[in-house]
């Protein structure tokens, strides 16, 4: 089973690869990928010494070309692509057709892995990617249940590859249009949810107030944990009440079932942050290379104590146990 840990920055990927990850996974410092945010990502030089880096501690670097390309602008995700294969990339993660069949077509030797942005959640989607481009892992959407990754793993010869830790999208992924409304801008086209330019925080009648792109998205006691405003972890005033309409403001963390998806057939664990800094990096990969390693020795799994690098410093195992069924 392997680790797959992000790097948001070389300084980052040096973290994830020092604290035990067995692959890394980066991005290009524009919109070819979806963490397209001030301070992040590489350029083509900072990606081939960053991924030379890799290789000499004997990890895997991925290249996530992962958004969906804009009409009239497609030779940015080609020359991505081309880019991040003759800096020696070990896989491509891609998710717009377009990318797999340029990737496929003009580079037939190269590892591909489908993005989770491609939002493939079942066999037969599975099975497309892999007939047609030859991808050989999807990285599966955080709507899925343990017993149904077990299935797809059944039927289905790709490697598989689910999130266990970060930040959790309450949408399928390569579905969500929510920031654009508010922003004009989307995870899924231009690499960004809720951009930080969109996003302000201020005072207001004793308490802090988030807003993004002029909208209130939250609201703050003093002392009360003040959240990123994305649309989807709002409180919002309904029929029923005030409160968290779509999904809280909190982490995955799924260490805890990492036993059960290894049993599932799982072929990749991976960890979701490379907005964060090289503490989070650190800590995290830290601690479930420590369960990996426990449990390649037939001990139990020790507990990842990671709530303080938590969203709102609170954890859940999200969609994988469907407690509402």
């Amino acid at each position: 089973m392997e680790l797959i840990c992000p790097a948001g920055t070389p300084a980052s990927l040096e973290a994830a690869v020092e604290a035990g990850a067995d692959a890394v996974y980066c991005g290009f410092r524009d919109e070819t990928n979806a963490r397209n945010f001030p301070g992040l990502n590489f350029s083509r030089e900072e990606l081939r010494r960053g991924i030379a880096f890799a290789h000499r501690h004997g990890v895997k670097a991925l290249v996530a070309i992962n958004t969906f390309a804009r009409a009239g602008a497609f030779s940015l995700w080609q020359a991505a692509i081309d880019d991040a294969v003759a800096a020696g990339a070990d896989a491509l993660i891609l998710a717009d057709l377009a990318t797999l069949a340029y990737a496929a077509r003009r580079h037939p030797g190269q590892r591909l892995h489908v993005s989770v942005q491609a939002g493939a959640a079942n066999p037969d989607a599975i099975r497309f990617y892999a007939e047609s481009f030859g991808a050989q892992r999807i990285v599966l959407p955080r709507v899925l249940g343990v017993t149904e990754i077990a299935s797809i793993v059944r039927e289905t010869s790709c490697e598989t590859e689910v999130f266990v830790f970060g930040g959790l999208c309450v949408m399928e992924e390569g579905r969500c249009s929510l920031s654009s409304y508010a922003t004009g801008k989307s995870p899924n086209m231009h690499g960004v949810c809720s951009p930080a330019g969109n996003v302000a925080y201020a005072e207001r009648d004793g308490r802090v107030v988030s807003t993004l792109g002029g909208f209130t998205i939250n609201s703050f006691d003093r002392g009360e944990p003040a959240g990123y405003p994305t649309l989807c972890k709002g409180r919002f005033v309904t029929p029923h009440g005030t409160g968290y309409t779509f999904e809280e403001p909190v982490s995955l963390d799924a260490g805890v079932l990492l036993p059960a998806l290894r049993d599932a057939g799982v072929t990749a664990f991976k960890i979701e942050g490379r907005q964060r800094g090289r503490a989070y990096i650190a800590g995290v990969v830290r601690s479930f290379r420590d369960i990996l390693t426990a449990l390649d020795s037939g001990r139990s799994a020790p507990m990842t104590g990671l709530a303080a690098m938590s969203e709102g410093q609170a954890n859940t195992v999200g969609a994988y146990r469907k407690a509402w069924r």
